[in-house]
């Protein structure tokens, strides 16, 4: 439940700066959050102008709805990867721009009761639309050693995945393994001693396999990457904000299709030392930028 949203947008200015929504222009923002964004876009085509607003998580909806009254601004209960079918009801063939922040919302981590982080107890869900799918208290139970190992490996890069793999199957032999403690506390025992003053804490790759799996996120990138070209006329501008390397480069990859796109940003624009100071979460964030051709 969010009292007192905290969230912060990521490089905002140089994601307007890029992107250049015009007065009167048709946006999407694919991942609204708490409206920081979509605001922007909003506040730039002003009321000639229109911006939809997707996000799967209902309650980011209902947040940033009370945030946004006054703009031209449509907000709908969606993932990304429902875009075409989105404007197909809306009767919109094509756009002036998509922007998608692949990133989690601060108030989203911070919810304990959505399990999406190992420093508060939790229970063990990570799902963003908590009205579909399987918690990751369920994925863990029904998957074999070997398909968690290979899971936790790929969407986690973690060198440990076996080892991790191998002792959460000898914990849940024992006791439902239902909260984010829980499962922390047994990644954790899988890491040597040695590696313990690390800056990033061990359970960090395992909860991050774990969340992507759950909400298919890798899959739902890819399905929202084919899109783009269908739904962004010429002219007209996509920037994608990715926050590790698994997103990163299945952006980079896209935006190569070079008799489709222009690309804007031959390296990704990251945060500068101000905004990290200001908002240690944007550290990681990589926005690119490409231009329909």
């Amino acid at each position: 439940m969010i009292e007192s949203p905290r969230h912060l947008s990521v490089l905002p200015t140089e994601t307007i700066a890029l992107l250049d929504p015009q007065p009167g222009e048709v946006w999407i923002d694919a991942t609204v959050g708490l409206g920081g964004h979509t605001r922007m876009i909003a506040e730039r085509v002003g009321p000639t102008g229109r911006v939809i607003g997707l996000d799967q998580d209902q309650e980011m909806l209902t947040h940033a709805k009370s945030r946004l009254e006054g703009l031209p601004i449509t907000l709908i209960h969606a993932n990304f990867d429902q875009l075409s079918p989105v404007l197909v009801e809306l009767g919109i063939e094509t756009v002036d721009g998509v922007l998608a922040d692949l990133g989690i919302c601060s108030d989203q981590l911070d919810d304990a009761e959505r399990g999406l982080s190992f420093q508060k107890d939790g229970p063990l869900d990570m799902r963003m639309d908590r009205e579909n799918g399987e918690p990751a208290s369920a994925l863990i139970v029904r998957m074999s050693e070997g398909a968690l190992a290979d899971l936790i490996f790929e969407f986690g890069e973690e060198r440990l995945s076996r080892r991790i793999a191998r002792r959460i199957v000898e914990e849940r032999e024992r006791s439902p393994i239902e909260t984010t403690s829980h499962l922390s506390r047994i990644v954790r025992s899988c890491v040597p001693r040695s590696r313990d003053s690390h800056r990033i804490d061990p359970a960090t790759r395992t909860f991050q396999a774990l969340r992507i799996a759950v909400n298919d996120e890798l899959g739902a990138l890819d399905r929202l990457l084919k899109m783009l070209a269908r739904v962004v006329k010429p002219g007209g501008r996509a920037g994608l904000i990715s926050f590790h390397s698994l997103e990163d480069r299945r952006v980079k990859n896209a935006f190569r299709e070079a008799d489709i796109w222009d690309v804007k940003t031959r390296k990704p624009v990251e945060a500068s030392d101000e905004e990290t100071a200001r908002n240690p979460r944007a550290r990681s964030a990589k926005l690119r930028v490409a231009v329909r051709k």
